[in-house]
């Protein structure tokens, strides 16, 4: 398969995309700007794995993207590409391995079909025989949209895969789950070479325009306006169940004008400037699995109510936001007005981006029982949410989704929703 096939793939592909950003350099040919760890260095306009080299891994994180660089491998070198890596752990366990290896070296005649050049070790083999001469630059490209990974070297496909596939293949494997995390090289020690790193990332969601929900999928927010929302604060939703419905409409077409006032739609996204009743929606939900998009900024805090209570937290997790002593340093996605010690109040791990970029969140709820994805990693595995507003009594039945914001401008895009 040539490159005219890899046009068709990402062309299938990627029409479910918004837009492609213009290729982004990640190596400047003179240090390691941009990226993180030990083990490297830059000699003549390359990166270079040294024997004590293991993970060097992009400062930023990526979902969707095409990474395009060269490569030159030693007689028997070893290294790999890291995708979907959180940062800690094997990259090939905790992450997706691209094997970067010298296929040809006579101590590799054993090898496992997934650990050939272009593999994604463990979980599935490439084609063989595209490697250029040890000492040869070869140029490779992984593209990744969504749940798909494409391996092109040297201007042919050498491997394709499914995640989705593999992670109901390979249950126990952590890195088929994940929707995002850094580019790693993967070390071994071997001075592999590396050059003309750029990256194109793909922006928006996997199914159509911004703001286009995905099969299944409602669209809470219309791009548009706050067509679907009204105000309301941090009260007890019965208070709103105890309306007849006349009083109920004037009450929420009341509470538009705060909404008005601090809300606002740019350019296809939810923009709130940190102040005023949060977005609650007219309809009310039982069971529901809930996608969204953020952005924050320092100081910024906010949170998801579910069923019209809190809340799924999000925050500045910085020191300088000043709110360690409350949990900010433990990162977004727990569940942070349960109980001291409960399951889920604290999320398990820190996925928060930096400030400018978006987070990606995944709610679903079902019962009593809320789990959390934040940016492709579990950081709250099927938790009891509490009542905050009677501890005594179970979480309710039904109840409105909440967007919370205070103090600062929180962005919101890709709302969308599916009931159980």
């Amino acid at each position: 398969m040539k490159r005219t096939l890899t046009l068709l793939t990402l062309t299938a592909l990627s029409s479910s995309l918004v837009s492609a950003s213009a290729p982004v350099s990640l190596f400047n040919g003179k240090d390691l700007t941009g990226w993180k760890g030990s083990g490297y260095e830059v000699k003549d306009g390359a990166i270079i794995c040294s024997p004590k080299g293991k993970n060097l891994i992009t400062e930023k994180t990526y979902s969707n993207y095409i990474f395009e660089f060269e490569f030159k491998l030693p007689p028997g070198g070893n290294n790999g590409i890291g995708i979907h890596y959180p940062g800690s752990g094997n990259p090939a366990y905790t992450g997706i391995e691209v094997q970067v290896l010298d296929d040809t070296h006579p101590k590799y005649a054993d090898l496992k079909d997934y650990q050939f050049h272009g593999g994604l070790y463990t979980l599935k083999a490439a084609q063989k025989g595209f490697l250029k001469p040890v000492g040869k630059w070869n140029k490779e490209t992984i593209t990744v949209i969504d749940r798909n990974v494409t391996v092109e070297l040297n201007g042919t496909i050498i491997n394709e895969a499914n995640l989705d596939v593999l992670a109901e293949k390979f249950p126990k494997h952590l890195g088929v789950t994940r929707h995002s995390g850094h580019i790693a090289f993967c070390g071994h020690g071997d001075p592999v070479q590396f050059r003309g790193m750029k990256i194109t990332e793909l922006a928006g969601p996997t199914t159509g325009a911004l703001n286009s929900p995905p099969a299944g999928f409602t669209a809470l927010f219309n791009g548009k306006d706050l067509n679907g929302w009204f105000g309301h604060a941090t009260q007890d939703p019965r208070t709103l169940w105890k309306m007849k419905p006349e009083a109920f409409d004037a009450h929420k077409q009341a509470t538009r004008k705060n909404i008005n006032q601090h809300w606002s739609v740019k350019n296809g996204i939810l923009v709130n400037d940190g102040q005023g009743l949060y977005l609650t929606t007219n309809k009310d939900y039982a069971d529901f699995e809930l996608r969204l998009e953020y952005k924050t900024v320092a100081k910024a805090d906010s949170g998801i109510y579910l069923r019209g209570v809190p809340q799924v937290q999000i925050w500045d997790t910085t020191k300088e936001g000043g709110k360690w002593k409350h949990g900010a340093d433990k990162g977004s996605g727990g569940l942070w007005n349960n109980s001291k010690g409960a399951l889920g109040k604290n999320p398990s791990k820190l996925m928060d981006k930096p400030f400018g970029e978006w987070n990606s969140m995944r709610i679903i709820m079902v019962g009593n029982k809320v789990t959390v994805h934040l940016n492709g990693e579990m950081v709250v595995d099927a938790a009891v949410m509490e009542n905050y507003f009677d501890r005594k009594k179970p979480i309710f039945e039904r109840g409105p989704i909440q967007l919370q914001t205070h103090g600062g401008e929180i962005r919101w895009r890709n709302v969308f929703i599916k009931e159980l």
